[in-house]
């Protein structure tokens, strides 16, 4: 096989509607599905399956957040959006990529393809923020790694459970660290500002539980309680913490979710929300790269600044539309919000780790 180093291809309506019919769309959706069915009934805590490549591919996620701690962010305090030292750790997991996928059983010359998806994983280098669009890419990069064989089909659960709730323990302090914005006006389409996967995984570890209904999520005694061993309740106690008043203010997507009457209509939900709410959309899709391991077989436009002015383009004639703005008015990250409440109640500030309704079914 020719590697290749990805490239944008979606920039036009036309374009993204060709990809909802192409192969590495369906790929994409088979794949979550897969990893979806593979957590069903599933703890955070059960034992599982795991190649040796899972625990490299764990070891690589270590020298992330090692690399996050290693660069504190810099005095900011006159803004509370993205703090300018994620762009130094952005710089660093680049630099730190190669060396990093040598580590994997992968071709030399697969590095390059493999490594673009790892580094978009972790935010916007430019904005300094975040959203599903990036998560998407860290998805993709475990795609590529079971296409290379590092990853087996025996490694699912474990990719959900271990090495995805890694991803997402790491996500959080690089949110809280750098005051990371929500990419777009309103997460595009991250449920809580940031993240849409964790909730589809969570909700299929809970499809079937003989006891936990969706609205129990408004209990916090039983958010506490399963927040060790459900990512779904894992990200509900995240949101409380850092976001006060109840979820339907703050999050009526998943206050709406919360009346439906079973996980398994939750989950299925998500997958169909999923796919129109990010795969979908033209603000999410623009940035998505494709190479030889993910290919774009469809229709190319021509454009003389395919990077646009910022980092990203929008294509001949595209509009901005309403909560999908991908370059809109930049939103304060939580963090940020929580750490200026704080520091009024208490005159010092924390430290650690509104969305448009669609209709669910």
């Amino acid at each position: 096989m020719a590697f290749q180093k990805p490239t944008k291809a979606i920039l036009t309506p036309a374009q993204l509607e060709y990809f909802q019919t192409c192969p590495t769309h369906n790929q994409i959706l088979e794949y979550i599905g897969v990893l979806n069915d593979a957590v069903v009934g599933v703890k955070l805590s059960a034992e599982c399956q795991q190649s040796d490549g899972v625990t490299a591919v764990l070891k690589v996620l270590d020298e992330v957040e090692a690399t996050a701690r290693a660069i504190p962010p810099v005095e900011n305090a006159a803004s509370r959006f993205g703090n300018p030292a994620f762009r130094t750790f952005y710089d660093r997991v680049s630099e730190l990529s190669p060396s990093l996928h040598a580590t994997l059983p992968i071709p030399a010359d697969a590095r390059e393809e493999v490594g673009a998806y790892f580094v978009e994983s972790w935010g916007n280098r430019t904005r300094i923020d975040y959203g599903s669009g990036m998560e998407l890419n860290f998805l993709c990069w475990l795609m590529c790694l079971e296409r290379l064989e590092v990853l087996q089909q025996t490694d699912h659960t474990a990719l959900v459970v271990r090495v995805f709730w890694r991803y997402i323990s790491i996500m959080r302090i690089l949110q809280s660290t750098y005051w990371l914005e929500p990419a777009g006006s309103h997460g595009v389409w991250g449920l809580d500002d940031y993240h849409f996967l964790p909730f589809l995984f969570g909700a299929a570890q809970l499809r079937g539980h003989k006891f936990i209904r969706p609205k129990a999520i408004h209990d916090s005694e039983i958010v506490e309680e399963y927040a060790k061993e459900y990512i779904y309740f894992a990200c509900i106690q995240f949101i409380n913490s850092i976001k006060t008043a109840s979820l339907r203010w703050h999050s009526p997507m998943l206050d709406d979710i919360s009346a439906v009457k079973t996980w398994d209509k939750v989950n299925s939900g998500m997958v169909k929300m999923y796919t129109a709410e990010v795969l979908g959309k033209l603000p999410v899709m623009q940035h998505f790269l494709f190479g030889s391991l993910l290919p774009w077989n469809g229709p190319v436009v021509a454009s003389d600044d395919p990077e646009g002015a910022d980092g990203h383009d929008h294509g001949p004639g595209h509009k901005h539309e309403g909560w999908g703005d991908c370059c809109g008015i930049p939103v304060p990250s939580a963090f940020a919000a929580a750490a200026a409440d704080s520091e009024r109640k208490n005159g010092a500030r924390i430290a650690g780790e509104g969305i448009r309704r669609v209709p669910f079914d």
